[in-house]
C-alpha cells in the first residue's frame, strides 16, 4: 500500500515538470506582443497547437490518471483499467497531433485530399478529448459534444429542424473536426487561449501560490469587522478581488470559502446563507474587471474589440451587481440581528506583512491596465503583469526563504491550463458541429418564431436556454456554448455584439449558482456543511439581481459606457440612480426584512416598484422611482416609533 502514494506522487511531479514548460512555452510565445510585433510567437502554429495540445493532455494524465480513481473502487484491475486507458488515449492524441503537423505542412505548400485514415483519426481524436473533458469536468459538457458529434453524423435521421444531409465521412469528419487552424478541436479557440489566455491563468495560479490571496482575505476581514454581518462582506470582496485574477468559480471557492464560510457561521449567518454568500461572490469574480479570467479574453477576440474597450464596459454592470451582494448581506443580517464580527481567529489577523503582500495583488493589475491603455495587446499586458507579480513576490518572506514556491506555482499555471484545455478541446468539437450544420441559425429562427419579434421575449428565451445549456459547465465553454447557439437570434434586434456577448456572459456565469445543477454553490455547500439545494436556491435568491443586471444594460446601453457616439452623462446618472433604488427594493424584498420584518403586500409592493423603475418608459420609472423613495422614508419612520417610544 506504500508504494502506491509514491508512484502516483511522481506522477503528479511529472505534471508539474511539463506544466513549468508549457507555461515557460506560453510566455515565450507571447513575448514579441511586448514589441508590437505582428507574429503570434517564435513558434509556427502548425507546430505549436499541436505540441501544446499534447502536452496538456500529458499533464493531465500525469496529474489526474484514471488508475487512481479506479483502484481504490476495484484495486489492482481497476489500476490496469485505468492506466491501459490511460496509455491509449496518449497514443490517439500522439498520433493525430502528429498527422495534424503533416496535413498542415502538405496543404502549406500543395493540395492534400484527405483519406479514411485521416477521418478516423480525427473521430479518435474528438472521442479521447470528450473522454477526457468528462474526467476533468464531469457528465454535462461531455454530453453535449457527444450528442452533437452523433448528430453530425446521423443528422438525416433526426426530426423537424435538426433533419438535414450529413456530411461525407472522410472529409467532413477531418476537415471540422481535427485539420484546421480556424476550426476543429486547434482551431481559432485554442489559438486563443494559447496566445492570450495563457498568460493570465499562470498569472493567477501565481497570486494564489506566492501568499497574495491569503493576504487579501486577511485585509479584507479587518476591513470590514466593525460592520453589522462583517465576514460576509468580507468574503464578497475578497472572492471578488480573488475570482477576477483567477477566472475559475470552484477554485475560487476551494481556495478562499475554507476561510471565509466558517467565519460567516462563526459570526451568526446560518450554513446555507454562508455558503450561497460564498457561491455567489466567487462566481461573480469572472464578470468583474480588471481581469474577469478566460471567458472576458476570449470574448474580446470575438466581438473584435480591445481587451480595454470590454473591462470599460464590464465595470458598471459588475458594481451594480456587487452593491446587490453587499445590500443582500445588510438586509439578512438585520434580520438575523447579527451585530458586529466576534473577534477573529489568530489565523485570519492581519499583519503588516499582508499589507506588503497586496502590492503583489494592486501592482501587477495597475501595471496591466497601464500596457492597455498605451496600446498594448492583452497578452503584453498579462506578461509586464506576471513579471512584476514575479519581483514582488520577493516581499513575503516564505519566497525568499523557499523560492521554490514561485517556481511551483508557476508549474501550477501550466497544470492548470492543461485542465482548462480539456474543455476547450471540446468546445472546439461544439463550435465545428455547429458550425458545419448551420444549427445555431435555424435554432436561432426557431426562438424568434416562438417571441413573435419582441426584443423582452426573446432575451427572457435566450436566458432560460442560456441558463440550461450552462448547467454544470466551466464558464469558458458555457459561454462559447451559449453565443454561438443563441447568437444569431439577438443579432437581429440590432444588440451590438459586445451588449450581446456580454448579456450571455453573464447568464453562463449564473448558470454556476442556478439550480438544480449549480455546482459552485455545491462545493461552497460541501464546506459550510449544509444541504446542496438549499443552499443553491440561497445562492440563487442572494445572486438574483444578477439575471436582472443584463436587461438593464441592454436596455440602457449607456451603462456600458464604451458608446462611439459618446454618451449622456445625466442620462447615465439617472439610470444609475433608478438601477440602485431597485436594488435595494429587490435586496429587501427577498429578505422580508428591511429595518423590521416587511409585511407580503410590502414586499409585493416593493417587487413591483423595483422594476417600474427600469421599466423604458419615463412616466412609469419616474413614478416608480417617487414610489421606491416614499417606500423607503415611510419605513425609516414606522421603524423608528418604537425606539422613539422605548426612549
Amino acid at each position: 500500500m506504500s508504494e502506491r502514494p509514491a508512484f502516483y506522487g511522481r506522477m503528479t511531479t511529472a505534471g508539474l515538470v511539463v506544466g513549468f514548460a508549457i507555461a515557460t512555452a506560453g510566455i515565450l510565445n507571447a513575448f514579441p506582443s511586448l514589441f508590437g510585433l505582428p507574429t503570434p510567437g517564435p513558434y509556427p502554429p502548425i507546430i505549436l497547437r499541436p505540441a501544446i495540445f499534447f502536452a496538456c493532455v500529458l499533464i493531465f494524465v500525469l496529474t489526474k490518471p484514471w488508475a487512481a480513481e479506479l483502484e481504490p473502487r476495484l484495486g489492482t484491475t481497476g489500476r490496469a483499467i485505468g492506466a491501459a486507458a490511460d496509455l491509449a488515449v496518449l497514443a490517439m492524441m500522439a498520433l493525430a497531433c502528429w498527422r495534424f503537423y503533416e496535413v498542415m505542412s502538405i496543404l502549406d505548400q500543395t493540395l492534400y485530399f484527405f483519406s479514411t485514415g485521416d477521418a478516423w483519426i480525427a473521430t479518435g481524436a474528438a472521442l479521447s478529448i470528450v473522454y477526457l473533458c468528462w474526467r476533468a469536468w464531469g457528465a454535462p459538457l461531455a454530453i453535449v459534444a457527444l450528442t452533437l458529434l452523433i448528430f453530425f453524423f446521423t443528422s438525416d435521421h433526426w426530426p423537424g429542424f435538426l433533419n438535414r444531409v450529413p456530411p461525407d465521412f472522410t472529409e467532413g469528419a477531418s476537415t471540422t473536426l481535427w485539420f484546421g487552424l480556424a476550426s476543429g478541436i486547434l482551431g481559432s479557440i485554442t489559438a486563443t487561449m494559447i496566445l492570450t489566455v495563457f498568460v493570465f491563468i499562470v498569472f493567477g495560479q501565481m497570486l494564489e501560490g506566492t501568499g497574495a490571496g491569503m493576504s487579501l482575505i486577511r485585509v479584507a476581514f479587518r476591513l470590514t469587522r466593525h460592520l453589522k454581518g462583517g465576514p460576509a462582506h468580507a468574503a464578497i470582496v475578497s472572492s471578488g478581488l480573488f475570482g477576477t485574477m483567477s477566472g475559475n468559480a470552484v477554485a475560487n471557492v476551494v481556495g478562499t470559502g475554507v476561510l471565509t464560510i466558517p467565519m460567516m457561521k462563526k459570526n451568526g449567518f446560518p450554513p446555507h446563507f454562508a455558503g450561497a454568500v460564498e457561491a455567489t461572490s466567487s462566481s461573480a469574480g469572472q464578470i468583474m474587471p480588471p481581469v474577469m479570467g478566460a471567458a472576458a479574453l476570449v470574448l474580446a477576440d470575438f466581438v473584435g474589440e480591445t481587451y480595454l474597450t470590454v473591462i470599460t464596459a464590464a465595470l458598471i454592470p459588475a458594481l451594480l451587481y456587487y452593491l446587490s451582494l453587499f445590500s443582500a448581506v445588510v438586509f439578512e443580517a438585520r434580520k438575523l440581528n447579527i451585530g458586529r464580527s466576534p473577534e477573529l481567529s489568530k489565523e485570519m489577523e492581519m499583519e503588516r506583512q499582508d499589507i506588503l503582500n497586496l502590492a503583489m495583488v494592486f501592482v501587477p493589475v495597475f501595471v496591466m491596465i497601464l500596457c492597455l491603455k498605451l496600446g498594448m495587446s492583452a497578452a503584453g499586458g498579462g506578461i509586464f503583469a506576471l513579471l512584476s507579480n514575479a519581483i514582488l513576490s520577493f516581499i513575503n518572506p516564505e519566497i525568499r526563504k523557499e523560492p521554490m514556491k514561485l517556481v511551483k506555482s508557476f508549474a501550477s499555471g501550466g497544470v492548470a491550463f492543461a485542465h482548462m484545455m480539456m474543455a476547450v478541446g471540446v468546445i472546439g468539437i461544439v463550435v465545428s458541429v455547429l458550425g458545419a450544420t448551420g444549427l445555431p441559425t435555424d435554432f436561432a429562427n426557431m426562438v424568434s418564431r416562438i417571441a413573435d419579434g419582441a426584443l423582452f421575449w426573446t432575451l427572457l428565451a435566450a436566458m432560460a436556454a442560456a441558463l440550461v445549456l450552462g448547467m454544470g459547465m466551466p464558464t469558458l465553454p458555457a459561454y462559447l456554448t451559449i453565443a454561438l447557439i443563441l447568437g444569431p437570434t439577438l443579432r437581429q434586434f440590432g444588440l451590438s455584439d459586445l451588449s450581446l456577448h456580454l448579456f450571455v456572459l453573464y447568464y453562463g456565469v449564473a448558470s454556476s449558482i442556478t439550480p438544480p445543477v449549480a455546482i459552485t454553490a455545491y462545493a461552497a455547500a460541501a464546506i459550510a456543511k449544509s444541504p446542496p439545494l438549499k443552499t443553491s436556491i440561497y445562492a440563487y435568491r442572494v445572486g438574483l439581481v444578477k439575471f436582472i443586471v443584463p436587461f438593464v444594460f441592454v436596455y440602457n446601453p449607456v451603462l456600458l459606457l464604451v458608446d462611439e457616439g459618446g454618451f449622456d452623462t445625466t442620462e447615465l446618472i439617472t439610470v444609475l440612480f433608478r438601477t440602485v433604488l431597485a436594488i435595494f427594493l429587490l435586496s429587501s424584498s427577498l429578505a422580508g426584512f428591511d429595518r423590521m420584518r416587511l409585511h407580503p403586500a410590502e414586499i409585493a409592493l416593493r417587487v413591483a416598484t423595483a422594476l417600474g423603475c427600469l421599466w423604458t418608459v419615463p412616466m412609469i420609472h419616474w413614478g416608480a422611482t417617487a414610489i421606491g423613495l416614499a417606500i423607503f422614508a415611510i419605513h425609516w419612520m414606522r421603524a423608528r416609533q418604537p425606539e422613539a417610544e422605548n426612549a
